[in-house]
Formats: structure tokens, C-alpha cells, sequence
């Protein structure tokens, strides 16, 4: 493919500000694609993530919601993994705390499982499983994680989810205190998205 020319790959989500997050790691990347929220996807039934590993519910998303258009569609599932607590929070990431809970509710739960723990048990990691389709075809699926560790207390505002417990040893900061583009550079969502552009050019 001419990597001059702009493709458009459609992402499997209404959340605009998860497009703006992986259209700045497109830019950042020099790759050239046009990305677009997938149309109709607010009134298409929603697909239920409850598989058991990420890389089932990315596929699984893609491949749902691959029959709203005639192009390429592509869908992530990622989250935090603690060995020490033998996997959690894992592909509950984000229903960790109940349904509806925020961020601050989300890090407290984890905290408290993880109170009194070592240092050497407080290994983490971010895996993200991104998929791409088109029609009933898979395209491609790539993973990528980080490894850190996971703090007492919370540092930094930016980011979200875990990142503000999330330390990130080779640049002594939690994810949370990283700007944008350290952030995009490291994070297990960057390399994934990335790992995805090569594979699909």
C-alpha cells in the first residue's frame, strides 16, 4: 500500500475520546489513516465483553459490529493483570469495583486487595489485544503490554483507569504524571496500535 494515501479504518466504539487517543497515535506514528467512530454504532445492539481472555473480547467486538459497514473495523480490549492477585484485575479491568463505578472506586478496590504487600509483589502489567476485521474475515490480532508495579497512593492527573497507580520504572513515574506523547510512546496501548499499522500496511 502507498502510506501516502489516507485509508479509513473504523473504530469499533462511540467513545470520541478513545478516537482522539488512538488518531494522535496514528499521527505520531507517521501513519496514514483516516479514523472514523463506527456509524450506526449507538444503535446496534451492544456486544457483551465477557469472555475470558482480552483477545476474545477484542475479536469478538470486531467482529460484531464488522456488519455495520463494508470496510475495515477494528476493536481493543485492554486492562491491568497483577500476578499477585492472580491475574485480577484482568479483563473485569473496568468493572473491577461493580458496574458504574468510577476511577477513584476502581483504585481503592485494587489498593485494598494489594494492602500490605511487598514491593516484589506489587509486579503489574497493561496488556491491550487490539483486532481488525472486515466482513467475516480477521485481519489481523496484536498484543502488546507494559510492565510496571503498582503504588500505595494514587500520583499524577492525567491519564485514567489505573494510571495514576501504575509506576513505570524506566521513567520513575506513574502513568498519570507522563505527558501525552511519553505516554503514547510507552504505553501497552501505543505499541499495540502500532504493532496493528504495521501489520495491516
Amino acid at each position: 500500500m502507498n502510506t501516502r494515501e489516507a485509508r479509513k479504518i473504523y473504530l469499533a466504539s462511540g467513545n470520541a475520546g478513545k478516537l482522539a487517543e488512538f488518531r494522535a497515535l496514528a499521527e505520531s506514528a507517521g501513519r496514514h489513516w483516516e479514523l472514523e467512530l463506527l456509524p450506526g454504532y449507538a444503535n446496534h445492539p451492544e456486544f457483551e465483553e465477557s469472555a475470558p481472555t482480552f483477545a476474545e473480547n477484542a475479536a469478538g467486538k470486531a467482529f460484531h459490529y464488522s456488519r455495520l459497514v463494508d470496510g475495515i473495523v477494528f476493536a481493543d480490549d485492554s486492562g491491568l493483570v497483577v500476578p499477585a492477585l492472580g491475574g485480577a484485575p484482568g479483563v473485569l479491568s473496568a468493572r473491577y469495583a461493580g458496574p458504574g463505578a468510577c476511577n477513584e472506586q476502581r483504585i481503592a478496590k485494587l489498593l485494598g486487595e494489594m494492602k500490605g504487600l511487598a514491593r516484589e509483589q506489587r509486579g503489574a502489567y497493561f496488556v491491550c489485544v487490539i483486532a481488525a476485521v472486515r466482513g467475516a474475515r480477521a485481519l489481523a490480532i496484536v498484543s502488546e503490554k507494559v510492565d510496571g508495579e503498582i503504588l500505595g497512593a494514587p500520583r499524577g492527573s492525567g491519564g485514567f483507569g489505573y494510571d495514576p497507580v501504575f509506576f513505570f520504572p524506566p521513567l520513575g513515574k506513574t502513568f498519570a504524571e507522563l505527558q501525552a506523547e511519553q505516554k503514547n510512546l510507552h504505553s501497552h496501548r501505543g505499541k499495540a496500535f502500532r504493532r496493528l499499522m504495521e501489520v495491516l500496511e
